[in-house]
């Protein structure tokens, strides 16, 4: 009985190898391969209604058709009522008037996502959904502006915080540096939520090209502020889209 167990083990174990390597060596070749690959690792830039962004995600099959979801993204954040503006002052250029602080939101999530439309070949399309929640993190540095400072042969642009208050568009005659005001970066911790839909067309079974599109939330118990005479925001809604590229392996 041990020595047929033993063998038994051995055969499963030779047969597993001998499939291994001319999977892989099928792949080498460039030839796709109708097996099910476990592990997959992706990346996503993508545009959404207030602003772009970049993911990197995680995925690992729990059935053949459910997969557990681990995502980390970065993007920016603006507000709908940004416009670029002119004052009319020479040499002026353009900035966003009325803004005070550029925004950028991390988000890192987990999540499942399903195939409700599986593909019958490798030229047809694979539609599946998934949702993922976890946490956000909003990062909020101060809008710098330019403005004439001084009389006579002194007077030139400085690097001020945008004060609504005492300044109007013809008294800016642009934008600050970026770096002006990393000193004064604020963090706003949220929560996060996203769901979507994917449209798969890889060409080959070990490769990930898909469109996504969906819609994703994040609140902020603190509330977000990025105009001036605007309220500060608790919940951000935005819908996107975006290309995904990546590779499974077992």
């Amino acid at each position: 009985m041990i020595y047929k167990r033993l063998l038994s083990f051995l055969a499963l174990f030779l047969s597993y190898n001998v499939f291994s390597q001319s999977t892989l060596e099928a792949i080498e070749k460039g030839q796709d391969v109708n097996v099910l690959f476990r592990h997959e690792a992706t990346f996503k830039i993508f545009a959404h209604t207030r602003g772009f962004g970049v993911g990197y995600r995680r995925a690992k099959h729990l059935t053949a058709k459910t997969k557990s979801l681990l995502e980390f993204e970065g993007m920016t954040l603006k507000h709908p009522k940004e416009i670029k503006v002119k004052s009319t002052e020479e040499n002026a250029k353009r900035f966003v008037y009325g803004k005070i602080n550029n925004v950028a939101t991390f988000r890192v999530g987990t999540g499942i996502q399903n195939v409700i439309y599986k593909r019958s070949d490798r030229k047809s399309i694979e539609i599946r959904c998934s949702y993922v929640i976890g946490a956000a993190l909003a990062v909020a540095k101060p809008y710098y502006v330019l403005v004439y400072r001084g009389i006579g042969p002194k007077r030139g642009p400085e690097s001020v915080k945008y004060d609504a208050e005492n300044f109007t568009q013809d008294s800016v005659v642009g934008k600050g540096p970026f770096i002006n005001g990393l000193d004064e970066i604020k963090l706003y911790p949220g929560l996060h939520g996203k769901l979507n839909l994917s449209f798969e067309y890889a060409p080959y079974s070990y490769w990930v090209r898909a469109i996504e599109t969906g819609v994703a939330c994040d609140y902020y118990p603190k509330a977000l502020p990025i105009m001036a005479r605007n309220p500060a925001e608790n919940l951000v809604v935005t819908f996107y889209v975006g290309f995904v590229f990546g590779k499974k392996w077992f």
